[in-house]
């Protein structure tokens, strides 16, 4: 009887790694090589700028561009992009964050980005931006959005 029960084990053990190998490898990341990052404030009249009427300045607009080179011969999907801002004194502006957002489908070649966030206001410039890079995956991880559109309307007025 001790026997049948490692002999069932082991089938449900091999019977599992052949299903990792066979799978088509959805979830596997891919990372991307990310080129010619800048970031600047938000133009003025920019939806993304926080209204000053009734209140105190909270937080300042700022948009992070630059290009995204996918040579994977393929699509990568559900592309985020990460990077460590530092204020002028060294003291990240995103604490606790390295993931500054999605940049959605990347198609093969070179691409470009631009993403919108918030700097806690009276942080210290000028900001230097660095450890970019991106990371995708070559298959859907999340629900895809209806009707095609990989970007919020603000993101697409912030063009790239």
């Amino acid at each position: 009887m001790d026997i049948s029960w490692r002999s069932r084990l082991l089938n449900v053990v091999l019977v599992l790694c052949l299903a990792l190998l066979v799978s088509p490898g959805v979830g596997l990341a891919a990372e991307l090589r990310v080129e010619g990052v800048s970031l600047a404030p938000c133009p003025s009249d920019d939806a993304g700028n926080q209204p000053l009427a009734n209140r105190s300045r909270t937080a300042s607009c700022y948009a992070l561009r630059g290009e995204v080179v996918n040579s994977t011969g393929h699509a990568v999907v559900d592309t985020d992009l990460f990077a460590v801002i530092l204020d002028s004194s060294g003291e990240p502006v995103l604490p606790n964050r390295s993931r500054v957002g999605g940049i959605g489908d990347v198609p093969p070649g070179r691409s470009s980005f631009a993403l919108r966030f918030a700097v806690p206001a009276n942080t210290p410039g000028p900001f230097r931006v660095g450890q970019v890079k991106a990371r995708g995956f070559n298959a859907p991880v999340r629900t895809r959005p209806v009707g095609g559109e990989e970007q919020l309307p603000l993101e697409q007025q912030l063009g790239s």
